[in-house]
Order: C-alpha cells, then structure tokens, then sequence
C-alpha cells in the first residue's frame, strides 16, 4: 500500500490575511471570555479560542509565505510546514506546538483547563498573531 504524503491545500497571501483576521477574532474572543472570573467553564472555552487562534495563524504565514497550508489530521507536519516559513518559523513551530498541545484538553477533555493555563496559551496565540502579521507584512 502506497503512503500519502502531507495533505495540504493551496491558498494565496489574500486568504492568508483573511485568516490573521479571524486568528486576531478568536484572541478578542478569548480575552472577553477570560474576563469572566466568576464562571469555571469559562477558561477552557478561553483555551479552545486560542488553540482556534493558532492554527489561524499559523495558516496565515504559511499562506503568504508558501503558498499552502497544512489540511491533514497530523499536527506534526503542520508544525513542520510553518516551520519552513522565513522569517520566524522555527519560533512560530514553538508557540503552535504549544498550543496544539493543548488542543485536545482545551476541545475534548472532561477536565477543566485552569485560568492561568488559558492565559498562557493566549499569550502563545498573540505572540503567534504578531509574528504572522511581521511575515505577511514582509
């Protein structure tokens, strides 16, 4: 049986931007939702929003960079293709690989993600945000 490679998809620098918009949404999102100290639930939902920022990120880069974004299941290979982007692409890896690691606790678990955690995967997102823009901007 033949092995597939990567699954990505082709995108321009104009829906790279697009996604940088939506990642710079999901930030907003999760910062009104951490601003809620009285509910539990509240920063896992913070959480899910940065991990969602991220991946937006990270497709903005690759977008305007490579002109593809990664589609598959295997968030190695994503963590691989931003790292290709220049500049900051070794870095952006870092910060993505963060917060898909805390995808699944974020989106599925059963537990509660704590406040602090949230607010470090949102410091994570935003730093990736800035770093897409730099390169998009480059």
């Amino acid at each position: 049986m033949a092995t597939k490679g990567p699954r990505t998809a082709d995108c321009t620098p104009a829906e790279g931007r697009s996604r940088l918009q939506q990642a710079e949404a999901f930030v907003m999102a999760a910062d009104l939702v951490l601003s809620d100290d009285t509910d539990t639930a509240t920063p896992g939902v913070g959480a899910a929003l940065a991990v969602l920022a991220g991946i937006a990120a990270s497709d903005a880069a690759c977008c305007a960079k490579l002109r593809k974004r990664a589609r598959g299941q295997d968030h190695g290979e994503a963590l691989r293709l931003l790292g290709t982007v220049v500049p900051h692409g070794e870095v952006m890896a870092k910060d993505l690989g963060r917060l898909l690691a805390a995808k699944d606790e974020s989106h599925y678990g059963v537990t509660l993600v704590d406040r602090a955690k949230a607010r470090r995967l949102v410091g994570y997102a935003r730093r990736l945000i800035g770093r897409a823009g730099e390169v998009l901007a480059g």
